[in-house]
């Protein structure tokens, strides 16, 4: 196996066949705007193959766009704990090299909270992922205070995933959301998780931010000026200073410009190494990886090392229990 890198994948995805029938039943036939061959078809050899050929030693599974939530409460609740206890499951067969991000069945409040307290007490999950907004409400929003006041509790890793919104065909301009149209879509939902006081209100959740930051680290200061100019308060953490105390992902497209922009907002400390498989599929994923190594060629040391280091502190019990 290839894993003397030591890898930490942290934006990694899972499927399921029954979910991807639920999402299918629901509309969700071509998910964000892709064909609906798109769907990935995962397991966890497959997954396993290209972790050992790219030289990831663990990857931390999640569930991304669309997510699980298609309008029922109680359906969302039933899928929620089927893919949980799906992804729990592959992790107690490859302790070694899996991890699990739990998903919540929101904007169901009540019923997140039930699953949240399942996945972290009884399977074990390592975080949970979040999309930016869940049917149209955003992560900020007080409704939600009640799933975030519990993760702050818990100081819980959270991974942010982009998802389609609302009005999405006039944004996209009839394109894929992912090529474009996400990475507006987490700037907005950590824009406005920042100017709504939820970043200070919560400040024990550890947010991974994906794709290189998108958007944002164009945005840090014209969103400064504006909070400004609109009257915040002189001592109020700025923009950028909040920005820094995330983490941020690096799937993507790790141009030399990105990761420039990238680093306007973030320090090598809060770097993390994404592949976003199984939706990017397999040979653009080891493409995309040998682009870091290009990119960050002579910069940070070893980007290998210094992302699993960073991984290694948000997951010590799973980074640590490996590479000890």
């Amino acid at each position: 196996m290839k894993t003397a890198s030591g890898l930490v994948d942290v934006h990694a995805h899972f499927t399921t066949r029954d979910y991807i029938e639920s999402a299918k039943a629901a509309g969700r036939v071509e998910p964000d705007g892709m064909p609906e061959d798109f769907w990935p078809q995962w397991t966890a050899d497959e997954h396993l193959d290209l972790m050992d050929e790219a030289g990831i030693a663990r990857a931390m599974l999640s569930l991304s766009s669309p997510g699980l939530h298609f309008g029922d409460d109680g359906a969302a609740r039933s899928l929620a704990r089927e893919v949980n206890e799906f992804c729990a499951g592959v992790v107690r067969e490859h302790p070694d090299r899996f991890g699990q991000f739990a998903s919540l069945p929101l904007p169901d409040v009540d019923g997140s909270l039930a699953e949240l307290a399942y996945c972290f007490d009884e399977l074990g999950a390592d975080g949970v992922a979040l999309l930016s907004n869940h049917d149209g409400v955003r992560l900020a929003d007080r409704r939600f205070a009640p799933v975030l006041a519990e993760l702050d509790r818990r100081a819980a890793v959270v991974l942010l995933h982009p998802t389609t919104c609302r009005g999405h065909e006039e944004l996209s301009s009839g394109r894929p959301q992912p090529m474009i149209e996400f990475l507006f879509e987490t700037a907005r939902t950590v824009v406005d998780f920042i100017l709504t006081g939820a970043a200070e209100r919560f400040p024990r959740i550890r947010l991974i931010v994906p794709h290189l930051g998108g958007v944002l680290p164009l945005l840090a200061e014209r969103v400064e000026l504006f909070r400004t100019i609109g009257g915040a308060p002189a001592d109020r953490a700025t923009v950028a200073d909040v920005l820094s105390r995330f983490y941020y992902e690096l799937a993507g497209t790790p141009s030399k410009t990105q990761m420039t922009a990238l680093s306007s907002i973030a320090k090598p400390d809060r770097l993390l190494y994404g592949s976003d498989y199984a939706w990017t599929p397999r040979e653009h994923a080891i493409h995309l990886l040998h682009a870091l190594d290009t990119t960050l060629a002579g910069e940070h040391g070893d980007w290998r090392a210094l992302t699993t280091a960073n991984a290694g502190a948000l997951f010590p019990a799973r980074v640590t229990a490996h590479h000890g």
